[in-house]
């Protein structure tokens, strides 16, 4: 007697084998790619962070990060210190960029005291503070490393986004762009702080006058660079109790 493969019981009997089968292959191979996948961003989030600080491979245009094979070692050598910042409590953790920025705000919307990573490095004697920070652009997360100095001064950053329009919010991570916040002071001339703002209509369009507290806005990019500005003055005035007891 020939078997019948076109029954619905044959057809149903062999697409849940199919199911089965596939399933167990994909799960085999997230599992065993798990370790390559944790490291790579490991070591992206340390190029992120090298980039901030000034520690990158650009050419006169565009943004490059150092190289994977020497991003570890180079985080190593410039990057002096991890710390993580909670209520008044700082403690040293090397593992500090590993914290997960989107779950700590998840966390403290729920009442929970966050958590807030902070780097330190040091280059030619200066010294630098890298934080991360997270906001929402037009379409999805977008997210910076920023490096400032004691003052709360910046001194370079680097962004990136989720899914920002192509030629538009996308820029947000262009050299244009982020080399425009280096030297911009987060307080105002009174004190107050008052982050960057991404503006339209900014009457420096060199950017040569750093205590405006504006750079200049991308063209048709206006929620994107809305969610930059709310970004900076959000997560950064978060860090300003620890910058105040380096003053003491």
């Amino acid at each position: 007697m020939s078997k019948r493969t076109d029954s619905n019981s044959y057809t149903m009997i062999f697409a849940v084998a199919m199911v089965l089968v596939v399933g167990t292959m994909l799960a085999f191979t997230a599992s065993s790619l798990r370790p390559t996948i944790t490291a790579n961003q490991r070591i992206e989030k340390q190029q992120n962070i090298l980039y901030a600080m000034g520690v990158n491979d650009n050419d006169e245009t565009s943004a490059n990060f150092v190289s994977t094979e020497i991003a570890q070692e180079e985080f190593k050598k410039y990057i002096k210190k991890q710390i993580v910042i909670q209520g008044d409590k700082v403690t040293e953790d090397e593992k500090a960029f590993l914290i997960d920025i989107k779950k700590e705000q998840t966390s403290a919307k729920e009442g929970n005291e966050r958590r807030l990573p902070l780097f330190i490095g040091e280059k030619n004697g200066e010294t630098f503070y890298i934080a991360p920070i997270r906001g929402k652009g037009l379409w999805d997360a977008i997210w910076a490393y920023v490096s400032i100095d004691k003052n709360m001064v910046i001194q370079g950053a680097y962004f990136d986004h989720k899914g920002e329009t192509a030629g538009l919010g996308a820029n947000i991570k262009q050299r244009f762009f982020m080399d425009d916040f280096i030297g911009e002071h987060l307080f105002s001339s009174n004190g107050d702080f008052k982050g960057v703002a991404v503006a339209k209509g900014n009457n420096d369009p060199m950017n040569e006058d750093k205590t405006d507290n504006e750079v200049d806005a991308i063209a048709g990019a206006t929620i994107t660079g809305n969610g930059v500005s709310a970004m900076i003055k959000d997560e950064l005035k978060l860090y300003i109790p620890y910058f105040k007891t380096l003053k003491k």
